[in-house]
């Protein structure tokens, strides 16, 4: 079957991609910005909310190890899916929460979870989560690639991006990669 890949925004990309590093069948992960309207954009152009970019991470995976349904699970569960344009402290559109898919099943599936997610109401509120077909993905810059492995004890690494990593290996410790 091959590998695939789906990209994936949940707010700073240095959170989701220190989260995916550890997931079991997850063979790639890069930072990254995805579907705004500037070629090559720069990480300070992104953060001025006006490239219309989100902060993403670009997910290759073996879907024979773990299948896209269980990479969105846990995609939900390590960040506020809630909450338009912002996770936590950080603010703006380039902190959304999307799904930006690579094919149409991707798509179909990911617009049924989110459906899901809201009918059921397992967040007690809307599900604000943009499910769209990925139109463009540039990668970050070098130093944003594998940041928290680079600087676990810095502030925001320490008490944003540990605190994920830490949910992510209690409810999903099946999916943890062998250390």
């Amino acid at each position: 079957m091959g590998s695939e890949t789906i990209t994936l925004g949940g707010g700073c990309f240095w959170c989701t991609e220190a989260v995916f590093d550890r997931v079991r069948g997850v063979t790639d992960v890069e930072s990254g910005y995805a579907n705004g309207h500037v070629a090559r954009p720069t990480y300070e152009q992104v953060c001025s909310g006006t490239t219309g970019h989100a902060e993403v991470v670009r997910l290759t995976f073996d879907p024979a190890v773990i299948g896209l349904r269980e990479i969105l699970e846990i995609f939900f569960a390590t960040h506020d899916p809630t909450t338009l344009n912002r996770q936590g402290n950080d603010v703006g559109p380039q902190y959304r929460s999307g799904i930006y898919t690579s094919t149409p099943e991707q798509q179909e599936i990911a617009e049924a979870m989110v459906r899901q997610l809201t009918q059921d109401r397992l967040f007690g509120a809307p599900v604000v989560t943009e499910v769209e077909p990925l139109e463009s993905y540039w990668p970050a810059e070098d130093y944003h690639q594998d940041y928290y492995l680079q600087h676990p004890e810095q502030g925001y690494c320490a008490f944003v991006v540990g605190p994920k990593v830490e949910k992510f290996r209690k409810t999903f410790s099946r999916y943890l990669k062998p250390e």
